[in-house]
């Protein structure tokens, strides 16, 4: 076998170029945020092979980078598994005029959840308990490998999951879109995906943002908890209000710090006349 297989002859794209997708992803959390999480780690890791990809067109490049520097969060292990699919989407969107681009960030943002709760449960459930158990068995008896037991046992199955996952994630991928787009069922499962993915983000909503109204007064000897009626018209009802202005916000390509600084000010008063609390 070549050292340097080409694995897409119509792009020139070679093992070495998925050999640095591989090790571009460990810096997968290198610039997150909380406007995009990783969505700057993705897009550099596969860099590289967009611009084979779009060699020539510099719209095509410009508007796949766009696609990918949206917010993208998983855990980090598997996320080359999404990152070998997504070339394969590329490659399609650059071959195939008719092909969707949107369906690629609804294939992501499907795959972030299951993905992730697989991630955790292997990696930070089992192998990092596992890594630690035996790191500090060997560093209360004051053996100096005990670091290195630690990195080993939890980065080898690391490496191992990031290497094979980017491959399967490609070939996959193509196989997988090849079969949805001649049965017609790549239109479902864009529309599935979106749905998937406001269920995702209604969830982050309920559980991540926590605003409540402390208001409470007499009326005809019956204490009133105003935050209990707003409960009971629909649970969560003021982080849905607050994130949609958010939203609104970001729609309007209002930036993000003078967002961030009204949050800020308008919390700020609010907070001290005792309106909301958190």
């Amino acid at each position: 076998m070549a050292k340097n297989e080409v694995i897409s002859a119509e792009n020139n794209i070679t093992k070495k170029d998925f050999r640095g997708v591989f090790w571009r992803s460990w810096t997968l959390m290198g610039s997150f945020n909380y406007e995009r999480m990783q969505g700057l780690g993705f897009l550099y890791a596969i860099m590289p092979v967009l611009r084979k990809i779009y060699k020539g067109d510099d719209e095509g490049l410009k508007a796949a980078m766009h696609r990918h520097i949206a917010a993208f969060n998983m855990t980090v292990a598997p996320s080359p598994f999404i990152m070998g699919t997504t070339i394969a989407m590329e490659e399609k969107v650059k071959k195939d005029p008719n092909f969707d681009p949107a369906s690629i960030n609804a294939l992501k943002v499907s795959l972030m959840g299951p993905l992730s709760g697989i991630g955790d449960t292997f990696f930070w459930g089992i192998i990092r308990i596992l890594a630690c158990a035996l790191a500090v068995g060997f560093a209360t008896e004051g053996n100096p490998i005990a670091p290195f037991i630690l990195l080993l046992i939890f980065n080898i199955p690391n490496y191992l999951t990031r290497q094979t996952t980017l491959n399967v994630g490609y070939k996959q991928g193509s196989t997988l879109l090849r079969d949805m787009q001649s049965t017609g069922k790549m239109a479902l499962f864009t529309h599935c995906a979106g749905i998937i993915g406001a269920m995702s983000i209604g969830c982050m909503i309920a559980m991540w943002v926590s605003i409540a109204c402390p208001l409470q007064f007499t009326i005809a000897g019956s204490e009133v908890i105003l935050q209990e009626y707003l409960d009971q018209l629909m649970p969560k009802l003021l982080p849905l209000c607050f994130t949609l202005g958010v939203y609104t916000c970001l729609r309007k390509r209002i930036k993000v710090v003078y967002i961030i600084g009204g949050i800020v000010a308008i919390g700020f008063i609010l907070g001290i006349f005792g309106l909301i609390s958190m």
